[in-house]
């Protein structure tokens, strides 16, 4: 059977929180915590307690929930705190975005289509380069 790829929205929440929902299946599955990585694991605890939910009550597994997997995305919020590693104020100028504006929209400002289109290019573009590169 062929798998399905759902998408699983990643923000984070005014207090600092971050959480993981699905918006395009029928079923409810959040996932929360301190951290992009514990609400990803705690999405992930859920998905597997809700299968193991039909299965142990003797239920059909819905449809949309047969052989699911999930592409993440996220808000940049998100992304810039659990990939903080990245110099916000380097990753801004290589973007073409003033690096305060860069911060701003790290901590939740909103952000424009076009520059959401920029940031992600800038991101694809280092990733390209990252996975082009071989150490000896």
């Amino acid at each position: 059977m062929k798998n399905k790829k759902k998408t699983a929205l990643i923000e984070m929440g005014k207090d600092g929180s971050f959480s993981v929902y699905t918006p395009d299946i029928e079923a409810t599955i959040i996932g929360e915590g301190a951290t992009v990585a514990e609400a990803k694991s705690d999405f992930e605890n859920s998905v597997a307690e809700l299968l193991k939910f039909y299965q142990e009550d003797g239920e059909a597994i819905p449809d949309e929930l047969q052989n699911v997997s999930f592409e993440y995305k996220y808000d940049l919020p998100s992304f810039f705190h659990h990939f903080n590693f990245l110099n916000i104020t380097r990753f801004a100028q290589l973007a073409g975005i003033n690096p305060s504006l860069m911060r701003q929209y790290k901590q939740g400002q909103y952000v424009s289509e076009k520059q959401v289109s920029k940031i992600q290019t800038e991101i694809h573009r280092i990733g390209r380069e990252l996975m082009s590169i071989n150490l000896f």
